[in-house]
């Protein structure tokens, strides 16, 4: 028999909400594993002293990392360790790309009123996440 599959986890439906756009998505694809691969080779480096080694390893991890950066540029989002820095500091910032984000999942049958809670509630974090009309 075979079961049912799993529903995504809840930082993984977070994560797809915040790369909508399919340049960023594909750039991301692609920049996400030369990244990983150049922190782990970073450790290999460590381990034999070994300057060619440490010369791929931060080509990998810059490259790939601005591949990402170069993804939200292009979606109009700030990446995710900006958006932490910008929270700390106080400083506005765009999360979700214009449109999307937790607050554009109402019912299609029925509209958010201008009073509502969760778009105010939005507004006063200094996230763009706030529908502006559906």
């Amino acid at each position: 028999m075979i079961a049912t599959p799993a529903p995504p986890h809840p930082l993984v439906v977070h994560w797809l909400k915040r790369h909508r756009s399919a340049v960023s998505f594909i750039l991301h694809m692609i920049g996400i594993p030369p990244t990983i691969l150049g922190v782990l080779l970073f450790a290999v480096y460590v381990f034999q002293i070994s300057f060619p080694i440490f010369v791929l390893a931060l080509g990998l991890f810059l490259g790939g990392y601005g591949l990402q950066l170069a993804g939200h540029a292009l979606e109009g989002t700030d990446a995710g360790e900006v958006i932490y820095f910008k929270r700390l500091f106080g400083i506005p910032y765009v999360e979700f790309p214009p449109g999307f984000g937790p607050f554009h999942e109402l019912p299609e049958s029925t509209s958010a009123p201008a009073g509502d809670a969760r778009v105010q509630s939005a507004s006063s974090t200094g996230t763009s996440a706030g529908p502006k009309s559906l």
